[in-house]
C-alpha cells in the first residue's frame, strides 16, 4: 500500500463496478461495459430516486451483502438477489449541472459525503481512511476475508479507465484472485 498524507484507502468490495446516473426522475445504472441495468438492481435505482438531488453521477461498486456483512460475489452473479444490491459509492463525477471530474478527489468525496449524508437504504458512501497507514489494514482486511484495499491519491482528477493513481492491494487468498485468471 502506499504511504503518505496524499492517499487515501478504501476496503476494495467483491461487486459490479456501476455509475448511477440520475436526471430528475429517471435514473440508469451503467456498467463498466456500458450496459444498461437501469431494471436489474432496483433498491440502488430507488434510492438514487429518493435522494434530494436532482441531478448527479456517481460512481460506485454494486455489492450483495452477506450475513457476515461482507460482499458476496456468487450471490450477486447469481441473480437470485438482484433487489437487494446495495452501491458503495465512493466517487461523483457530476452533481446539478457541474462536472466535478476535474476536481481533486477529495473535494469529489466531500461533495459525495454531502449529498448522501441523509442515508437511504440502497446507497452507502464507501468509508476511508487517509493517510499513511503502514500494512496493518491491509492484513486485517485479509484475516476478516475481504477482496483487499484501493488506495486513491487525494488530489488527482477523476480519470476513466485504469489510472496510475488508483493501486489495487487484493488479498491473493480471496475468492476473486482465482476468478480473475479465468
Amino acid at each position: 500500500m502506499p504511504s503518505g498524507a496524499d492517499w487515501l484507502h478504501e476496503i476494495k468490495h467483491d461487486g459490479y463496478r456501476l455509475i448511477v446516473q440520475r436526471d430528475g426522475n429517471r435514473v440508469r445504472l451503467f456498467t463498466r461495459n456500458g450496459h444498461d441495468w437501469s431494471t436489474r438492481f432496483p433498491l440502488v435505482a430507488e434510492a438514487a430516486l429518493r435522494n434530494r438531488c436532482r441531478q448527479f453521477v456517481i460512481d460506485g461498486e454494486a455489492v450483495l451483502l452477506g450475513v457476515d456483512g461482507r460482499s458476496d460475489f456468487n450471490g450477486l452473479h447469481s441473480r437470485r438477489h438482484d433487489d437487494e444490491v446495495q452501491l458503495y459509492a465512493f466517487d461523483i463525477l457530476a452533481l446539478e449541472g457541474d462536472d466535478l471530474r476535474k476536481l481533486p478527489l477529495h473535494l469529489r468525496k466531500t461533495n459525495l459525503a454531502r449529498i448522501l449524508a441523509r442515508h437511504v437504504h440502497g446507497v452507502h458512501l464507501a468509508p476511508f481512511e487517509q493517510g499513511g497507514l503502514g500494512p496493518e489494514p491491509y492484513r486485517h482486511a485479509c484475516l476478516m476475508g475481504l477482496e483487499g484495499l484501493v488506495s486513491k491519491h487525494r488530489d488527482r482528477a477523476y480519470t476513466a479507465g485504469r489510472s496510475k493513481n488508483w493501486i489495487k492491494v487484493k488479498n491473493r487468498t480471496h475468492p476473486a484472485m482465482s476468478r480473475s485468471f479465468e
